[in-house]
């Protein structure tokens, strides 16, 4: 009996190292990150920008747009990445570079501000850009000017020798405290799955157009986003329809809320979609060493 157990207890270790393995493996396989975006990326920029002013903290923590870190701060943890290896060029409001008038750098413009100062890229870092939401809520309709942009953006960092590059997809817009059961609810639902469907066409033309070499990464952050409305209990959500910060109060318990305020969401929604971005990376990882 104790032989049997002994033998239970081993092949359960056996496993457990196996898989921490891997995920030690995904992160050996990246050692810098890099953020371009808008301000569910954003790590303090417009805060810095602004003096402190904005977003006001608190009830914002920090200069994030949320009640704590965002997710590619707790992907940079996840993957062992120290803060000077990561770098983050997000600012709030910002558009894949479609609005002549913005005063923040755009996705397009922070990409090209990078690569001119970073002629040849780490190999071994991960890019993630992630933009396209405020275009459309600034009130674009079509979304091949945005598409367009993210493509030369994308275009510019395998150009300079970026091999690892993310692309999340955008949540349904429509479907968000601020636009549910508004007169443009159906409008921005509509155009988040056309942006999201064109996005995907663009990355697979992408695919055949780069080096072989570069690898994009797409995150299904509509399908993740769906889920959590659809089955709340599953990520420990009592509500997913409305903010937890309402003017200037805020919800008895955020953790339970996956939107912080009428846009962006908790830290701990933010703590989940960095768990399913390494999950992506990890399966992507183990389908290009077969």
């Amino acid at each position: 009996m104790k032989k049997k157990i002994l033998i239970i207890g081993l092949t359960l270790l056996s496993f457990i190292m196996v898989v921490f393995s891997t995920t030690i493996q995904g992160a050996q396989n990246i050692n810098e990150l890099y953020v371009f975006g808008d301000s569910l990326s954003d790590v303090g920029n417009v805060f810095r920008a602004t003096g402190g002013n904005y977003p006001s903290s608190p009830p914002y923590f920090q200069g994030r747009y949320s009640n704590g870190p965002v997710w590619v701060e707790y992907l940079a943890s996840q993957l062992a990445l120290t803060p000077q290896q990561n770098t983050n060029f997000a600012y709030g409001g910002a558009t894949m570079g479609s609005s002549d008038l913005q005063v923040v750098p755009n996705l397009l413009a922070q990409v090209d501000s990078f690569t001119k100062t970073h002629h040849q890229v780490n190999p071994k870092a991960l890019y993630v850009l992630w933009a396209g939401a405020n275009d459309y809520l600034y009130g674009a309709t079509n979304n091949t000017l945005p598409i367009g942009n993210l493509s030369r953006a994308i275009q510019s960092l395998s150009k300079a020798g970026a091999q690892k590059i993310m692309v999340p997809n955008l949540p349904d817009l429509g479907n968000l405290p601020a636009t549910r059961n508004t007169v443009n609810t159906t409008t921005f639902t509509s155009i988040t799955t056309a942006h999201n469907l064109n996005l995907s066409k663009e990355l697979d033309v992408l695919k055949q157009k780069l080096n072989s070499d570069t690898q994009l990464i797409q995150l299904d952050v509509n399908s993740l986003y769906h889920e959590s409305i659809q089955n709340p209990a599953k990520f420990g959500f009592t509500n997913v329809t409305s903010a937890c910060l309402s003017n200037i109060n805020t919800c008895d318990n955020p953790s339970k809320f996956l939107f912080w305020d009428g846009i962006h969401p908790t830290t701990f929604a933010h703590q989940i979609l960095a768990k399913v971005a390494v999950q992506t990376l990890n399966i992507r990882e183990s389908h290009s060493s077969v």
